[in-house]
């Protein structure tokens, strides 16, 4: 069983009322833009989530402080998201590339990539050549629950991030999907 995971360490920022109020002032909005952001990665990296969903309560921590009573409204979350989408470091889940309006469930759920499916592709390949997997046929369940995957960074993966990282793979010619979506498998040259 893994250890449960500590608490996260907030930023300063996160303690100012003012850093949950839309800024006016284009260089102070910029400024604020690239903290949440900042936040926004590490916290899904500390926590391992691939997908942040603006109506999770596994997110309510990161928009809301309890202690100051602030809360980032929605509207605003999803203008972080916009600004984080146009660096490419989220995605519509569903491939989307523009969020969705209120009321439409697709723009609040997206992949956050806190690794990019390139640096998660980089991950897998270094752990085929370190174990010996070339010319193996592994299961996508092998990969990210598997025993010989305990102590990467990429075992519990999401599975669809997974999926991505390997379709990297498969595009340089370094790996091949088969089978059916729920028992697929893939081998490694």
């Amino acid at each position: 069983m893994e250890p449960p995971t500590p608490p996260f360490d907030f930023p300063r920022e996160y303690y100012f009322p003012a850093f949950f109020t839309r800024q006016v002032n284009l260089t102070s909005l910029r400024a604020q833009h690239e903290k949440w952001s900042s936040l926004i990665l590490s916290y899904c990296a500390h926590h391992r989530l691939f997908k942040l969903s603006l109506s999770s309560p596994a997110t309510e921590d990161l928009f809301h402080n309890r202690k100051l009573n602030k809360r980032l409204s929605t509207a605003d979350a999803r203008e972080v998201l916009d600004f984080m989408r146009k660096d490419g470091l989220v995605e519509d889940v569903g491939g989307g590339s523009s969020g969705g309006k209120s009321g439409e469930a697709g723009g609040d759920v997206v992949w956050v990539y806190w690794k990019t499916p390139e640096e998660w592709a980089r991950a897998l390949e270094e752990w085929v050549d370190e174990t010996a997997q070339k010319g193996t046929v592994l299961t996508l369940y092998e990969l990210t629950e598997g025993e010989g995957t305990r102590g990467t960074e990429f075992h519990g993966m999401d599975p669809e991030m997974m999926q991505k990282a390997l379709q990297v793979l498969v595009n340089r010619g370094k790996a091949q999907i088969f089978g059916q979506e729920d028992q697929q498998g893939v081998k490694f040259f």
